[in-house]
């Protein structure tokens, strides 16, 4: 958020359709009267939020194909650290085996049409600490 605050449908609209008529950001800024800041920074979000798994390098040059004055990696990263983003690798999840699939459908089939008292009466993994009183120390 600049010192005007943020920029309404309407002047986002205004960038979209400049940008979009083949204005480059900083005629666009001259153009309507914002910074290039506000209008680069808007871009930059795009780019994020498109890919959230793109490398520093990867966003760095997708930001510079349509600009004139190309930023390096470290600008990158400090804007993007500026707007909230920091580095995180992604988590790893294993994939669900054709086994587990299997017994998965089964289970499913099998209690397809169960109500909510029966679903009641199942001692749940997570709550059998209190079912059975067992104290972990």
């Amino acid at each position: 958020m600049g010192k005007k605050g943020d920029l309404s449908n309407f002047e986002r609209s205004m960038v979209v359709g400049a940008r979009r008529a083949g204005l480059n950001i900083s005629q666009s800024a001259q153009l309507l009267g914002f910074s290039r800041t506000t209008i680069s920074r808007r871009r930059m979000g795009r780019l994020i939020q498109a890919d959230r798994r793109a490398t520093l390098t990867e966003i760095t040059t997708r930001y510079n194909r349509g600009m004139e004055q190309s930023i390096c990696e470290a600008t990158t990263r400090t804007t993007l650290r500026r707007m909230g983003y920091n580095s995180r690798r992604p988590h790893r999840v294993p994939l669900i085996s054709t086994t587990n699939r299997t017994k998965r459908l089964q289970f499913t089939r099998a209690h397809q049409n169960w109500t909510v008292e029966d679903w009641k009466n199942v001692a749940w993994s997570d709550d059998a600490a209190g079912i059975f009183n067992v104290v972990y120390q």
